[in-house]
């Protein structure tokens, strides 16, 4: 019995150099301003892109008044070949990342963790893991690990993560903390019914904090709705270091700002999160040495971490 050889496909593509001599020339509106970037002559450019319009058969810039435009269809082919151009790109610089014999290890991570708590300390995993590339991404909402190239990756939630192997890396606790100029005109602020008079400080994701904590302080008086929302913890906290009003904030990402008076925290109640922070990584990649190594290391990195506070937290005040 003979066995037939695979078929060749032959994929229908026109040449590289044209697809990025196309998405220059669209990006500049300009064939003179993409033949500066590329270092080619204007002729050269505008030949390229002649050609690509003869294998499309289509028109994709149309002249108005000494520039270039394009026209409906270059729009439509723009959007999926600078797509595409990307997503060669990144394949491109992952595998010339394995020079140094170790490859890319993507990262994501929350922004305000990310840039509070992980970038600080991401020096020490490169100084340990130099043959490793690394790439953060920030991922504010929900993601996909199977279809985002994420290798692994910062979650919050009430559980783990239902895709892939997790660990808890930790519980979360959250405290209302402001500004010491903003009680200064406003006498102390010594009871939670005092909170009407100021700005509550809002993350959209997490609408019901001021709530719950209202709530936990018996403070049922006060319009725990009221005040200024944002979309981060980072936007969060450096309006409350303003003076635009209380905020209510994870703890662990204002040591720095309670411990040289930038921020204070006027009432000792704090609340635990239902949530937590989990690092979390797809099935098919949790054998991978660098996301191995990447694990190891957080992983040491937070019980430093949670020992440093505990040491904290039983140290004797002053006083």
């Amino acid at each position: 019995m003979s066995i037939r050889p695979e078929p060749i496909v032959r994929r229908v593509l026109p040449s590289l150099p044209s697809l990025t001599i196309f998405e220059a020339s669209a990006r500049h509106s300009s064939f003179t301003r993409a033949a500066e970037e590329l270092n080619l002559s204007q002729s050269a450019v505008s030949k390229q892109v002649q050609s690509l319009e003869a294998f499309l058969g289509l028109r994709l810039f149309e002249r108005v008044r000494q520039r270039i435009v394009l026209t409906e269809a270059g729009q439509l082919y723009l959007a999926r070949v600078r797509e595409a151009l990307e997503i060669m790109e990144s394949a491109t610089m992952e595998a010339l990342a394995f020079q140094g014999g170790g490859g890319m290890l993507n990262i994501a991570t929350l922004p305000t963790f990310g840039a509070r708590w992980l970038a600080p300390r991401i020096g020490g995993f490169r100084a340990l893991h130099p043959r490793f590339a690394l790439s953060l991404t920030v991922r504010a909402w929900p993601f996909d690990l199977v279809e985002e190239n994420i290798d692994i990756a910062v979650y919050f939630g009430e559980k783990p993560w239902p895709g892939g192997p997790s660990d808890l890396l930790m519980e979360e606790e959250i405290i209302p903390v402001c500004a010491p100029s903003l009680l200064a005109p406003l006498g102390p602020v010594s009871a939670v019914a005092d909170l009407d008079r100021l700005a509550l400080l809002h993350h959209r994701a997490r609408p019901r904090a001021w709530k719950d904590w209202l709530q936990l302080a018996g403070a049922t008086e006060v319009n725990p709705f009221h005040g200024v929302r944002f979309e981060q913890f980072e936007m969060i906290i450096q309006a409350a270091i303003s003076g635009m009003g209380m905020a209510i904030v994870p703890r662990f990402m204002i040591e720095a700002e309670l411990a040289d008076g930038r921020l204070v925290a006027p009432f000792a109640r704090a609340m635990k999160s239902a949530e937590s922070y989990y690092l979390v990584c797809p099935e098919r990649k949790r054998d991978l040495p660098a996301v191995q190594a990447f694990r190891r290391w957080v992983l040491d990195e937070v019980r430093l971490f949670r020992q440093r506070q505990r040491d904290e937290n039983e140290r004797p005040s002053k006083g």
